[in-house]
């Protein structure tokens, strides 16, 4: 491995190159070294039914899920496992089978000397959260670590006498009141709530140990693992990497959201098993899962140029790259989307519906939709309509008409050969042509750059883009090319190759090429891409749980009834929790909140605070709608 700075954090920022990692075995499959990427998911059975969980398990592994996670809240559930462990192994199944742990080091203690791995979280694993701010002085701080050794050893021990395997993983929304008191509620603090558990480990020579940073923003996620190498490196370790994004939720916005924290790292090299999080069966995590790892088997090794000159990005912190305001792009406008209707023979007003735009002929007026995109490139046809107030348009230098928000669209290669306006120039360039070109003074003063990618590798679009930055503050727009048909590939590799780029505030835009797919769904997948990187809210965020052993309600039915009613309050985040073990912790970074918290009952949180307990299921999606106007963000939904 090469050596870190406090501002790298992976084998190469241009090149694909697999992070190496130690080696972890856990049963029959191992993780790391030059294993390909291990695929995983987690039952949401109720583990003391024996039969539903061999069912289900049995789905997952025939669907290509190399280990299967089980929860395990009690000792109970935990001498369980030896039944569903002895039924999967009569069968002639030798998957391994992982168990889930909070609060309980003792279920953690049997499940060691049962499966082949166990999973638990530093945040509740000895500490009991309550928000409260603790003052630490150095030596009452180092009490705390030694009382978790104390409470550590026994699992350690046992995990050596039974060549069991561990996963420590963090999750953003459990970090517990000592961590958030010293570190905040920040990815250090994610960072040093592992290590605390790993240099236990280290220090009593046990090595078989996988680590997680999970959050449900895709932000924090991506800066915690960066720095979660980094400090392990530092350290002198490497320990195999298990990404995910937690509660990501269901559908389209799940798949997305997933695709952008797990890619943006696999694009790194980062990652050595993978589990998609969807409010979904868990068999349906397992081929969205295998497509992102797919992408990453056969990554040739191309030789782009070294961008440390140019790489000024703080990998652990997110803040957007400096760009020319233009007064609708660039500068501190959220990014744009663009949408291409350039392969239309005619376009007319109704051309614009798919990409949020809908004319009256009654009212004579555009209906704007909440979901539209800001530009729409025509290539070498003509409008002979008004356009809406808020659309610009793009067209070819060679038939450009010289109209109020119509913007000519030339070739880099192609500057030198014309005269340009005043006006926006759209400049298209591919990576390619960055790397061979160093001079950039024939850009127009207010050129906006559409940058593609000739290779379609997250890599090598980022480091074009800061060669570009390096040399002009013009808008960036970045274009992420794919040529497959399912709409699922797109939104997956998209997500990825974006991923990378928004997440480190890269990007002024986005442009999704897929000329396979319908053009609503480009739209939709370039929204989705900016909501799940954070950088344009334009829809509700749902925080949601894939469901597991310790779920209430059927969390899938509502989701779905949830959504159905709130899927047009813009810019509200809602947490929707199986159990309270999911609850105030992990929907930290929403608005608010609907959490099992017994048969039939939910709690109603606004952010952190209770607001009504035990609120009957049937009555809890009103009552989560009343909780939400008495705040002022509820606003009724517009007539179609």
């Amino acid at each position: 491995m090469k050596d870190f700075t406090p501002h790298t954090y992976c084998e190469s920022l241009t090149t694909y190159k697999r992070l190496s990692t130690l080696e972890v075995t856990v049963g029959s499959v191992k993780i790391g070294g030059n294993n390909p990427i291990r695929l995983q998911s987690m039952t949401t059975t109720d583990t003391m039914n024996t039969k539903e969980t061999v069912e289900q398990s049995v789905r997952m592994i025939e669907a290509g899920c190399e280990l299967v996670r089980i929860t395990a809240p009690s000792k109970k559930e935990a001498q369980n496992l030896l039944e569903i462990k002895n039924a999967l192994r009569a069968m002639g199944h030798d998957t391994p089978l992982v168990a889930d742990i909070h609060f309980t080091p003792n279920a953690a203690e049997v499940a060691a000397q049962i499966v082949e791995k166990v999973r638990i979280n530093p945040g509740n694993f000895v500490d009991k959260k309550k928000f409260e701010f603790i003052e630490y002085t150095d030596d009452s701080y180092q009490e705390e670590l030694n009382r978790i050794e104390k409470k550590f050893v026994p699992l350690v021990e046992l995990c050596k006498k039974h060549n069991t395997a561990m996963r420590i993983g963090t999750n953003h929304g459990s970090l517990s009141d000592r961590i958030l008191s010293r570190f905040g509620d920040t990815p250090e603090g994610m960072v040093e709530s592992a290590l605390e558990f790993l240099r236990i480990a280290k220090r009593m020579d046990y090595h078989n140990i996988v680590l997680s940073m999970k959050a449900s923003n895709t932000l924090v996620m991506v800066q915690a693992y960066r720095l979660l190498v980094n400090k392990m490196h530092a350290e002198g370790m490497n320990y195999p990497l298990h990404l995910g994004v937690t509660e990501a939720g269901d559908g389209e916005d799940g798949r997305i959201k997933s695709a952008v924290g797990i890619g943006a790292l696999l694009e790194d090299g980062l990652g050595d098993t993978i589990r998609v999080s969807l409010t979904e069966e868990p068999e349906a995590e397992i081929p969205v899962a295998a497509k992102l790892a797919a992408s990453y088997k056969n990554r040739i090794d191309r030789s782009l140029p070294d961008i440390s000159d140019w790489y000024n990005i703080n990998p652990y912190a997110y803040q957007k790259s400096e760009s020319k305001d233009l007064g609708w792009i660039g500068g501190g406008n959220h990014p744009v989307v663009l949408s291409d209707l350039s392969d239309r023979d005619q376009i007319k007003p109704a051309s614009l519906f798919p990409v949020g735009y809908n004319y009256s002929v009654p009212l004579d007026k555009w209906n704007i939709m909440s979901m539209a995109v800001d530009a729409v490139y025509i290539g070498k046809n003509n409008l002979d309509f008004e356009i809406p107030g808020t659309l610009h348009v793009l067209q070819d230098v060679e038939v450009w008409e010289q109209k109020e928000r119509v913007h000519p669209v030339i070739d880099f290669n192609q500057l030198t050969e014309r005269s340009l306006p005043s006006t926006e120039v759209f400049v298209k360039i591919s990576d390619t042509q960055v790397f061979e070109n160093d001079d950039y003074s024939v850009l127009p003063d207010r050129a906006v750059i559409v940058l593609s990618s000739a290779v379609e590798e997250g890599q090598s679009l980022r480091a074009a883009f800061l060669k570009l930055r390096s040399n002009s503050k013009a808008p960036i727009i970045i274009q992420v090319g794919d040529k497959r048909a399912e709409k699922e590939d797109v939104q997956l590799y998209a997500s990825a190759r974006a991923g990378l780029l928004l997440i480190d505030g890269l990007g002024d835009g986005l442009f999704l090429d897929a000329p396979k797919i319908p053009l609503k769904d480009k739209m939709e997948t370039c929204f989705g891409i900016l909501q799940a990187t954070r950088t344009r809210i334009s829809k509700t965020e749902y925080i949601s749980c894939p469901s597991c052993g310790r779920t209430l309600f059927d969390l899938q039915e509502t989701t779905a009834k949830i959504r159905k009613v709130t899927n047009h309050l813009k810019g509200v985040k809602i947490g929707i929790m199986g159990c309270i073990v999911n609850g105030p912790g992990e929907m930290a970074d929403a608005d608010y909140g609907y959490v099992g918290t017994g048969p039939g009952k939910i709690t109603l949180y606004k952010e952190k605070e209770v607001v009504t307990r035990n609120v009957p299921e049937e009555e809890a999606v009103d009552a989560l709608i009343d909780l939400i106007k008495t705040h002022g963000d509820w606003k009724e939904p517009e007539a179609v």
